[in-house]
Order: C-alpha cells, then structure tokens, then sequence
C-alpha cells in the first residue's frame, strides 16, 4: 500500500519534466537584469573590438577609356593570379607588398574585389538584346571597382593603389612577353621557312626560263604559227601546248616575271628577319628582368629607336617591320597608361560597426542564457537528490 507521500510523488511525477509558460515568464522575470547587463556589456565589447581591431576598406575606381574590353578582362582574371605567384615566387614583389601580393595570387579574390560596371545590367541587355548597338553596349566595360582592406586608413588606401599599380603594370608585361614569345617563335622558323622557298622558287625559275628558250626556239622555227587568242587558258593545262606560241611566250614570261617578284619579297623577307632577329635579342633580356610592364614598355621603345637609328634609311623594307613594332608598342603603352582613368582619389572607410556591435550583443545574451540556465537546471538536480 502507497503511503500519502508516495501517492503525492505518483501523482506529480508526470508533471516534474514539463515547462509551463508561467516558468519561462517567471525564469525572464527574475533574470532580465543580468541578460540585459551581459548584453549591454557584449555590445560594448563588440563597439571596443570594432573601434580598436576592425579594418578598413579602401575603394578605387578605374573608369575604362578603351582599356579593357570583356575578353580582356575574362583572360587577366585568370592570368593575373598566377603572375603574382610568379612574382612570389621570384621574390621580384615590390618593398613591403609581400603581403598583399599573396592576396593578390588567389582568383577568388579577383572575382570578389576587382569588379567590373557594365555599360547595361544582364536584365537590361536581355531585354534590348534585339538591337546590335545595345547588346555592345551591354559587354561594354564602363569602369573597373577595386577594393582592398587593412588595420589602419593609411595602409588600406596603399594596398588600393598597390592593386592598381599591379592590374597596370601585370597587363602591360602580359601583353609584351605575349608579343615578344610570339616573335621568338616566328624567328625560330623564319630562316628555314624562307631559305625553302627561295631554292624552290629558283629551281622553278630555271625550268621556266628553259622553257622559254624552247618556245623562242620553236618561234624562230614556225614564224608562221605567230598569232594570238582572245580565249583565256591556263598555259599549265594539259591542252595548253596546243596553244599559239606568242601566247605561251606571254605566259611563260608572266611565270618568270611572277617567280621573280617572289624571290624579291623572299630576300626581303630574309631582310627584315634579320632586324627581327636583332630586336629579339635586345628585347628578351628586358622582359626578363623586370615584371613592371609599363616599365618594359619605355624600355622597348628607347631600344626600338636606337635600333632604328642603325639602320639604313634607304633601307625600307626593314624601316617598315619597325613601323609596324613602334605601333604596337605605342597601342599597349597607351592602353595601360591612358585608357584608364582616375577621376576621383581612392576613399577608405571603417565598415562594420553595427557587424560588431550586434554580434557582441548577441553573443553575450545567448552566453549568459545559457548559463543562467544551466544553473536552473544543476539546482533543480541538487532538489531531486536532496528530496530522493
């Protein structure tokens, strides 16, 4: 048989694990004052944090004076990370900059902080896609954004700029030791190339110029077979022999003028090597010594002119390889010094406070939470022992 206690412990023991709302309202009633104090205090300390430990973000703007296209920009993307770790590498980073350029040899961070403007967003160029002009104008790059962060104001404002002095001067090397492997592998074969064509434009030169003493010969033989067609023939199809004399004289000499305009350009050709290969020699060194493009780009220019200078002006089949390698030095020297602009200086602001200050805040409440209720809980322990 239950004794009274023991019939009073049955009864309630179902209800011992249950919370009502009147305990969460009497729990908050009690202990509102230390949430409120843990919280005021988290949100000072986030404030505190924020004030002496946050970072500052620096902002420059680059706008786009034919610069960069889309497919440019696509390609630096992806090159830019690996010419840091190049650099990194080398141990060639600017004084100091270490630091920023392992940052700058992660792609993730060129997507997220060197960010394209669009001359129109995807919804606006999908809408107008119908017309040609606009969809240009929706790939077109109106500005570059770059961002960079840093302890202090002044340091983030130098790792902004030190982005930007890096985007210049690694897509200006780019472009150049683009151009100069290019013309490395065009000399590789450029002798044998031209040495073939012009010993088999010689054997043929001297095939035709046999054939011609035979139709002279049989001209002098036949003066009576001197007459021309009007019908155009090729004097190299089978039934060309059959043709008059005068007209396969016309066309072997036609052969033999054409080989002879060919062997010319050939030694021109030959010529122009020549200065190509002189300028390749004085170019890679450049390239090699330095990763600062616009840098190169002067260098290279000065190098062209001096070259230049060496050369026969009555020589002008070599005067104009250089035309042609003073333009393109030109177009990449302009594209990474005038075709971007900076309009504005580069700002730098302390962001996050409210980040701090909430999270500190939330994190001292959810804290002091949680050990107020752990002390409900170990009391409500010790009754059960106390009371078993």
């Amino acid at each position: 048989m239950n004794t009274p206690n023991q019939q009073f412990d049955a009864n309630n023991s179902p209800q011992e694990g249950e919370i009502s709302l009147l305990d969460i309202v009497n729990f908050f009633s009690k202990s509102w004052k230390k949430l409120a104090t843990a919280a005021l205090a988290g949100a000072v300390i986030g404030l505190s944090y924020w004030f002496f430990f946050g970072s500052y973000k620096a902002e420059l703007v680059l706008m786009n004076n034919g610069g960069m296209d889309l497919v440019g920009w696509r390609s630096l993307q992806k090159t830019l990370p690996n010419l840091a770790d190049q650099i990194l590498d080398e141990s060639k980073a600017p004084e100091g900059q270490e630091a920023l350029y392992r940052t700058l040899n992660n792609p993730d961070w060129w997507l997220k902080n060197a960010v394209a403007t669009y001359g129109m967003s995807k919804a606006e160029s999908k809408d107008l896609a119908s017309t040609a002009g606009l969809e240009s104008a929706g790939s077109s790059i109106v500005s570059l954004t770059l961002t960079e962060s840093a302890s202090t104001k002044q340091r983030a404002i130098e790792n902004v700029q030190g982005v930007k002095s890096f985007l210049l001067q690694g897509a200006s090397y780019l472009a150049i030791r683009s151009l100069i492997n290019a013309q490395e592998s065009q000399l590789i074969s450029a002798d044998a190339d031209i040495s073939k064509k012009i010993n088999s434009t010689q054997v043929e030169l001297s095939y035709q110029q046999e054939r011609l003493k035979s139709l002279e010969t049989l001209a002098k033989r036949f003066p009576s077979e001197q007459k021309t067609i009007s019908q155009v023939v090729d004097p190299k199809d089978s039934g060309a022999k059959y043709l008059p004399l005068s007209t396969q004289i016309i066309a072997i000499n036609t052969d033999i003028n054409g080989s002879k305009e060919a062997l010319e350009r050939f030694k021109d050709a030959q010529a122009q090597t020549a200065v190509l290969k002189t300028w390749v020699q004085q170019a890679v060194p450049l390239v090699g010594n330095s990763f600062d493009g616009l840098k190169i780009t002067k260098q290279l220019l000065e190098q062209e002119a001096a070259l230049r200078a060496s050369i026969d002006p009555a020589d002008i089949k070599s005067l104009i390889f250089l035309d042609s390698l003073r333009s393109t030095l030109l177009s990449i020297d302009v594209r990474y010094t005038k075709g971007f602009e900076m309009n504005t200086a580069p700002i730098a602001s302390k962001n996050g406070m409210i980040k701090w200050t909430v999270g500190g805040l939330a994190a001292a409440f959810f804290l002091m939470l949680m050990v107020l209720l752990g002390q409900k809980v170990w009391m409500g322990i010790k009754r059960e022992n106390v009371r078993l």
